[in-house]
């Protein structure tokens, strides 16, 4: 009976053992899922390079403006 109960004995650590090894691992990323959340921070980069483009024609575009004025004030005066 001795040998039976230590066959038992590793029978039963053989089929844990089994058990244990048939877990699944963690789940595979979601691809689509990553690059769906890498192309929004994408688009939020967009947008504020966009934005800060639009700041700076606006910025030039005043500057080139106060430049005219500023040339027609001198033009005036002389004529």
């Amino acid at each position: 009976m001795s040998t039976e109960k230590t066959i038992s004995a590793v029978l039963a650590a053989a089929f844990a053992l089994s058990l244990a090894a048939c877990q699944p691992a963690d789940p595979p990323p979601d691809i689509i899922k990553t690059q769906r959340e890498d192309l929004e921070k994408a688009r939020a980069v967009k947008d504020v390079q966009d934005k800060a483009v639009q700041e700076q024609y606006k910025s030039v575009d005043e500057q080139i403006k106060a430049a005219d004025e500023q040339a027609g004030q001198g033009d005036d005066t002389k004529k």
